[in-house]
């Protein structure tokens, strides 16, 4: 099982697409995914190191470095596939490796 976290700036609604649209669609792909959502403020070094990928909604800037996979989930909120599918490619790019 791979587990993602998902942010943004409240974890209440964009995360939460996030977490729907990535669990789905990997899925789709044939893959187990957990995703879990926060609130950006609230990530910290102890937290990121439970997960092996992070998707927040846009770029961040943290007092400490990520050493897990980052992939920039905010196209994915758009619906559209051409936006989206780059997204999705990336994550299962990203599972392949850790698999």
């Amino acid at each position: 099982m791979v587990k993602i976290l998902a942010a943004c700036g409240a974890g209440i609604n964009t995360s939460h697409q996030i977490k729907s649209a990535v669990e789905e669609e990997m899925k789709n792909r044939g893959y187990q995914v957990q995703v879990d959502t926060t609130v950006i403020k609230d990530i910290t070094e102890d937290i990121n190191d439970k997960y092996d990928i992070f998707t927040p909604i846009s770029k961040t800037d943290f007092s400490f470095e990520i050493k897990i996979p980052v992939v920039e989930a905010g196209p994915i909120l758009y619906r559209v596939p051409a936006m989206s599918k780059p997204v999705f490619d990336e994550i299962e790019s990203i599972i392949k490796d850790i698999q």
